[in-house]
């Protein structure tokens, strides 16, 4: 490992890369948890906000539950360590989950 600092991605603001500099360790991997974290529900809700193409119609996953709407989309979400799938939808302004099971760590 080399005893100089990371280089910055070229497109992060100086602002950030400035507070990030002058965070401490526990500080740094709370916001990369967090980067991460907000990343993961950015993306998902763009997913969730995905319509199929009209006159479209998605068939039904044969293990997709009858109270989860077909347009449903598969995330993970680390608890205590352990990863679970989640079937995830939008209701409006609310977004909706039903647990799936446990990722296999196989895959």
């Amino acid at each position: 490992m080399s005893d100089e600092p990371p280089t910055p991605p070229m497109n992060l603001p100086t602002e950030i890369i400035n507070a990030l500099n002058e965070s401490s360790p526990n500080r740094l991997r709370d916001v990369a948890r967090y980067a991460e974290e907000l990343a993961e529900h950015k993306e998902r809700e763009a997913r969730l906000e995905e319509e199929p193409p009209e006159g479209k119609l998605e068939e039904r996953s044969d293990d997709l539950p009858d109270d989860v709407p077909t347009k449903a989309t598969i995330t993970i979400k680390e608890i205590n360590d352990n990863r679970y799938y989640y079937w995830q939808w939008r209701e409006g302004d609310k977004i909706k989950s039903k647990y799936k099971g446990p990722v296999n760590p196989d895959e």
